[in-house]
């Protein structure tokens, strides 16, 4: 099969979809790659390294679209990259289609077959390709918000830790997920006092016995979330229904009543954001204020950290492209129950419940997935 891997055009999105060693387990499986120029630049790959590991170089990425089987991305593909999709390729990335419909009607209107990491499971329930970028985002929520809090960044002039004889900030974790464990542990460990808010009395059983005595929880009321949102800080939004829509848990009447320079991490961002005041933002340009408090809703917030988040990325994925490549997309999905949960658009109908749901549309039910698999290719 042919694997096309093109340079991210997102704004400030540095990560690639295969890294160089990545690139050679796909060639030594019998397949060729193709890599734009470039395209690992932004975590220190350079096209030598791509060269020694077997794919060849592109210079035009209409060209590469146009020729590859098999497109591996990180981020959802933007306008200019949508209309070079085609029937009978296959797309493999992050699409987080609940929350933009524009992408969604593009994707189908162009007869590709797409596959969202994010929605791709695992045995035990989870969310093995999420996962990776879950940890790193949850992590760099805490180290965004403080920068948010300190008062030339808008904030209330807070140190999240305090200092002896001055309490810590107050952080609190809308979410006990992977994300919000993960941010609970930096928070912690900066010396803030945190909470996490979450409706699973198991979830706040798991990470109560993780953090011990240091963390507090709460189950998610609506008095609780009201309660707790306004007396914090910071304040982080970590909760995701899988390929649905996120719900809005803070109102913007929460907002108008949060105190001056209290800030916001809303995470939840790439499936529409868990704050009704939330809107998409980008590195360039991180954050904005809604009431005097300051929304940090920065949609691909990994990619800040683009050589950690790749190595973590490909670590989980390269084994479904091997899959994908190898077999087919119909026998790779067939063969894997797990992987045919990412399945959310074929021959023109979405197929994911949760994203259909969102898009407001009929999806795609089982017969037409068996019959989608099934076709020759």
């Amino acid at each position: 099969m042919l694997v096309g891997v093109p340079r991210e055009i997102k704004v400030h999105e540095y990560r690639v979809g295969l890294t160089p060693a990545s690139v050679r387990e796909v060639v030594a499986h019998g397949h060729e790659v193709i890599v734009e120029r470039d395209a690992g630049r932004g975590i220190g790959a350079g096209d030598d390294d791509y060269r020694r590991a077997g794919a060849r170089i592109e210079d035009d990425a209409a060209a590469l679209y146009a020729a590859a089987e098999l497109i591996v991305k990180v981020k959802e593909p933007q306008p200019a990259e949508r209309v070079r999709l085609g029937a009978g390729q296959v797309l493999f990335a992050y699409l987080h289609l609940a929350p933009d419909p524009q992408q969604a009607n593009d994707l189908l209107a162009s007869g590709v077959t797409a596959i969202a990491y994010e929605t791709v499971g695992d045995a035990d329930g989870g969310l093995p390709l999420l996962a990776p970028m879950s940890e790193v985002a949850g992590r760099m929520s805490v180290q965004a918000g403080a920068h948010c809090l300190e008062k030339a960044a808008g904030g209330r002039g807070l140190l999240l830790g305090g200092v002896p004889g001055v309490e810590p900030a107050r952080v609190v974790i809308l979410g006990g997920g992977v994300v919000g464990s993960n941010a609970a542990l930096i928070a912690l460990g900066m010396g803030a006092a945190v909470t996490i808010v979450d409706r699973s009395v198991a979830v706040l059983r798991r990470v109560g016995e993780r953090f011990g005595t240091q963390l507090h929880t709460l189950h998610a009321s609506t008095d609780a979330i009201e309660a707790a949102v306004l007396d914090a800080d910071l304040v982080i939004g970590a909760v995701l229904v899988p390929g649905a829509a996120a719900p809005k848990l803070v109102t913007r009447d929460i907002v108008r009543r949060m105190r001056s320079g209290t800030v916001v991490v809303d995470v939840a961002i790439d499936q529409g954001g868990c704050f009704e005041t939330s809107r998409p933002t980008t590195h360039a340009d991180p954050t904005f204020v809604v009431d005097d408090v300051v929304h940090y809703c920065v949609a691909n917030m990994p990619g800040a950290v683009a050589r950690t988040s790749t190595l973590a990325l490909n670590a989980a994925t390269l084994p479904y492209v091997l899959a994908l490549a190898d077999k087919g997309w119909r026998e790779a999905l067939r063969d894997d129950p797990h992987l045919a949960q990412g399945l959310n658009i074929c021959a023109g109908r979405v197929m994911h419940p949760g994203v259909a749901a969102a898009l407001g549309v009929e999806p795609g039910n089982a017969r037409d997935i068996a019959a989608a698999t099934a076709a020759t290719p």
